[in-house]
């Protein structure tokens, strides 16, 4: 019953009548991909059908129409991971619940998810090992089904009892063989049964946003009974509740995958299977299962689920991928920033950067200090010093640093060419090792790193090497090599530009491109010596030439547009200072010499001649080095869609050879004219 990503070749035709099956696109494409030609009119009698959204105010409508036509029904609802914010705001789901027999919250009769959970296969093929791995992941990164909480928000001590409110007059509730008298009971029990603790009811997220309302309000508390409408995350107040009560909600199932038996005093999809106590008996329910081969049945083999970056059905673990991706951006950026030190050119892909999570983004007009309504800061890394911070400080305002990412584009950042990826970091920069950044942090926990995490990381690693790319992507990809001198080390030697923050932050001694290569030739006396010009500093866009003579001394050869990863193709080892063509070596079984200190340095994975960073104590492999430079630290925009996205998409976009705007003329005038650079570049050195 997986539902792969190719969509149907046959579809059966549908008739929809409601606006919502006929007008939304997102509906409608799923639909399509499923199988199914939604359409206006009567059904046909010999194999139509007619579409019902859940059990709503009108769909007695549709119920009619088959009834007289005598044709099935298609039961159609959201999936069970929907979306970040609720669909409410407008956002469409990730999938979708499409059911021939009947509704999953419907205990009166049978449905396709009920016979899939009493009679499937759900022990086979590596079901159970595959759920139980996606029930650690989604607990670890806070994904349920709807997703606009804040991590930072507090729940209280651990050991209350959870309560969990519902929408008043909600299908589920009615068709799950309760009443608003039973949320009653439901307390009551709760009450009865933990005398003396604290006991929370949990509201629902649209009746804490004001649209509807719940079954308890103010006159159902006493002492011990709060009622907790904090936009928080489910699984953190799951993992803080001594026991937990629900009627039909899905976050009763969510008890289950975090290990609870919960108390249920409705009739919903997941109780019955031996994984709750439940007041009420489930007649056709006669199957034991495990958590595991719950969530497999529920979550991997019955739903639709929607690729929006690829436009095609789906597994769980993509969608998964994708929702953590903009629920991440969301979680970060709802409280808005205000922005310092941000280039003029920049700042409408920034406004499209954030504006895709919701972000207010104010800009600085004075670089002195906090700027706008945001709650945070947000600057460009090499524009940060000390009265920046204790201006922003004594605003009540933390400041954050923003870099482009190692993926960045198909384009030179001196060429304006807007990037596909950035990293916001809290506690520092990544190419500042004189403290903590959050990279920094990532890599010394990265042995709790998961196997599904390391399993990602090592699939992009291979789609990496394979589709040969880099952070800007220039140059010509051309063979090298041949007519090289044999038998002796070839070494490469990646240009920088000498002004680049990685630098002035990031070099021990040697700056100069120049001293670089004389460094790497006193070394290495008899080797091969290729040097690579940065091509910022090749497009005559920033500072670091080095005359072809001069460079002649100790390089046996000059590169000129050459694509990075033709020429570590073509190389043994690489001798840098800080340059990310190193990690990008390391990345292809190179061996590596860093002068500098930049961020791959210092782990055991690299040579760091007299180089000693105390703080970098763990000793990471190269994926969990990938992992955390690659997948966790940065955050990717997909400029195709407007959404933010994993990075396996921006590589696929990287891949596919779409180009984002360039703003060529603007860039050389800016090199020209860089004495003014405060003019379009209001940055502050430190």
């Amino acid at each position: 019953m997986q539902h792969s990503g190719n969509p149907a070749t046959e579809r059966v035709p549908v008739s929809a009548f409601t606006g919502g099956f006929l007008w939304n696109r997102r509906h409608r494409r799923i639909l399509e991909l499923a199988g199914y030609d939604v359409r206006a009119g009567l059904p046909e009698r010999r194999n139509g059908l007619v579409a019902v959204w859940g059990n709503t105010q009108n769909s007695w409508r549709a119920e009619r129409v088959a009834a007289w036509r005598q044709v099935p029904l298609l039961q159609v609802e959201d999936g069970f991971l929907r979306s970040v914010r609720t669909g409410r705001s407008g956002e469409p789901p990730q999938g979708l619940l499409i059911d021939r027999k009947g509704n999953y919250y419907d205990c009166s009769r049978a449905c396709e998810l009920e016979d899939l959970l009493n009679r499937g296969s759900l022990e086979a093929d590596g079901l159970p090992e595959r759920a139980n791995a996606l029930m650690a992941q989604m607990r670890s990164l806070e994904i349920s089904k709807y997703n606009a909480f804040d991590p930072a928000l507090p729940v209280g001590d651990a050991g209350y009892v959870l309560v969990i409110d519902q929408t008043l007059g909600d299908a589920s509730i009615r068709l799950g063989g309760a009443n608003a008298a039973v949320f009653r009971s439901m307390l009551s029990a709760a009450r009865a049964e933990n005398p003396g603790k604290r006991i929370l009811i949990k509201t629902h997220p649209e009746v804490a946003g004001g649209y509807r309302r719940g079954h308890f309000s103010a006159d159902d508390l006493d002492a011990d009974t709060q009622l907790f409408t904090a936009p928080v995350s489910p699984w953190r107040m799951l993992d803080g509740a001594a026991s937990v009560y629900a009627v039909s909600s899905l976050m009763g199932f969510e008890a289950i995958l975090a290990g609870h038996r919960p108390r249920l005093f409705g009739k919903p999809f997941y109780g019955g299977w031996g994984l709750s106590q439940d007041e009420q008996i489930f007649q056709r329910r006669d199957r034991a299962l495990s958590a595991e081969a719950l969530f497999a049945g529920a979550m991997l083999l019955y739903p639709f689920w929607y690729d929006v970056y690829r436009d095609r059905l789906c597994e769980f673990e993509v969608v998964l991928d994708n929702i953590e991706a903009q629920a991440r951006a969301w979680r970060e950026d709802c409280q808005g920033y205000s922005a310092i030190g941000i280039s003029r050119w920049k700042r409408p892909h920034f406004r499209r950067f954030f504006a895709a999570a919701g972000a207010r983004l104010t800009f600085a007009g004075d670089p002195t200090g906090p700027a706008g309504q945001g709650k945070r800061g947000l600057v460009w890394a090499g524009s940060e010093d000390a009265s920046l911070r204790q201006a922003f400080e004594g605003a009540g305002q933390q400041l954050l640093r923003i870099e482009d990412g190692f993926l960045r584009s198909r384009g030179l950042g001196a060429d304006l060419v807007p990037p596909l990826s950035l990293v916001v970091d809290d506690l520092g920069i990544y190419f500042d090792p004189s403290r903590e950044s959050r990279l920094e942090r990532l890599l010394n926990s990265s042995a709790d790193l998961s196997e599904a995490a390391r399993a990602r990381a090592d699939a992009l690693w291979d789609r990496l090497i394979k589709t040969g790319l880099s952070k800007y992507n220039t140059g010509e990809s051309v063979g090298l090599g041949q007519g090289w001198p044999k038998g002796k080390r070839r070494i490469l030697v990646p240009g920088q530009v000498e002004d680049d923050a990685s630098i002035r932050f990031g070099a021990a001694g040697i700056s100069r491109n120049l001293d670089l290569l004389a460094e790497t030739r006193r070394a290495n006396p008899d080797a091969f010596i290729v040097y690579k010009p940065h091509p910022d500093v090749e497009a005559g866009l920033r500072k670091g030439a080095v005359d072809t003579v001069e460079a002649g001394r100790f390089a046996d050869l000059v590169l000129d547009n050459v694509h990075p990863i033709a020429a570590i193709a073509a190389v043994d080892e690489v001798w840098t200072i800080t340059s990310l063509l190193g990690f990008e070596a390391l990345l292809r079984g190179k061996q590596v010499t860093c002068l500098g200190l930049p961020f791959y340095a210092g782990w055991g994975l690299t040579r760091d001649p007299d180089r000693v960073l105390p703080q970098r104590r763990a000793r990471p492999d190269l994926t969990a080095l990938l992992h955390a430079a690659l997948i966790a630290y940065p955050r990717y925009f997909d400029p195709l869609t407007g959404l933010p996205c994993p990075a396996e998409v921006a590589l696929m976009r990287l891949e596919a050879g779409q180009p984002l705007p360039r703003r060529r003329l603007l860039a050389r005038l800016q090199s020209r004219f860089s004495g003014l650079a405060p003019l379009w570049r209001p940055e502050r050195k430190p």
